[in-house]
Order: C-alpha cells, then sequence, then structure tokens
C-alpha cells in the first residue's frame, strides 16, 4: 500500500543540510485527523523539541475541520510525537550539538496512520544555499541541452 503524502516541507531542504531522518507516529485529535486527510496543514516555521525525554511537534499549522463546531481543535497547539525511547535517548546528545536542530520534512499516511518524516539538520550558510540554488539551475540546464541533443 503506498503512503499518501499531505505535506512537505520544501524549505527544510533549502534552508539546512540534513543529516538523518526519523520516522515517529504523531498524537492527533479526531478533527485534526480529518483535516490532514483534506491536506489542511502547513510546515512552515515548524520544528521538533525535546522536553522532557519526549518529542513534540511545535508551529505545526493544522486548519480547524470545516464540519467540527465545538469540537474542534486549537490550529497550533505542541503536538507529541511517538518515538521508541532509545531512539529518543540517542537523539538527543546530536541535537544538543552546536547547529544541529530536528525540522520536520514531511507528513503522511501509513496504514491508515498519520506519520512525520523528521530529520536532524544542520543549518546552512547563504553562501551554501547559493551554491545549491546554482548546482539545480545547472542541472535543468544540462537535462534541457541533453533533450535538445537527442531529439535534434
Amino acid at each position: 500500500m503506498a503512503d499518501k503524502t499531505v505535506v512537505q516541507n520544501r524549505r527544510a531542504r533549502h534552508d539546512y543540510h540534513i543529516l538523518d531522518s526519523f520516522e515517529a507516529g504523531i498524537e492527533l485529535k479526531g478533527t485534526e485527523v480529518k483535516s490532514l486527510r483534506n491536506g489542511q496543514m502547513m510546515l512552515k516555521d515548524s520544528y521538533v523539541d525535546i522536553v522532557k525525554g519526549e518529542l513534540f511537534l511545535l508551529g505545526a499549522h493544522i486548519a480547524p475541520y470545516e464540519q467540527g463546531n465545538i469540537y474542534n481543535h486549537e490550529p497550533e497547539r505542541p503536538r507529541r510525537l511517538l518515538m521508541h525511547k532509545r531512539e529518543i535517548l540517542k537523539l538527543t546528545p546530536q541535537v544538543r550539538e552546536k547547529g544541529h536542530t530536528l525540522v520536520p520534512l514531511k507528513v503522511y499516511f501509513t496504514r491508515g496512520k498519520a506519520k512525520v518524516q523528521v530529520g536532524l539538520c544542520k543549518g546552512k550558510q547563504t553562501t551554501d544555499k547559493r551554491a545549491t540554488i546554482r548546482e539545480r539551475e545547472s542541472k535543468v540546464e544540462m537535462d534541457r541541452a541533453m533533450k535538445e541533443a537527442s531529439q535534434g
């Protein structure tokens, strides 16, 4: 069964070097799940923090469910991420290292369960961002030249 991607954090790939990635479950309320299934989530400016040995997704916006009436959720509440204790203990010293952070890369459904792909990231400098853009543009131009050469 294929994963159904709800949202991807494209900004994370631009702003950070992704060193490693992990899968975590996400603890949601009923109306949040319904909003996610409609694709109503934004990961812009969101991050993951370790508080008392637990992971929390902070700053992620899940829009209120339209038919939720009084049972609707708070759009930007902290959401607990579900990971094994030993995985969190392994991550903790890596995150404490200067310049490292945990960033949500994408949210998707696997076998009916909402999952978050969390990346261990190191911030990019402005020059690194420019180099990444340059590489991407040169790759596009090379692909275009190859396509034209094969057609002509």
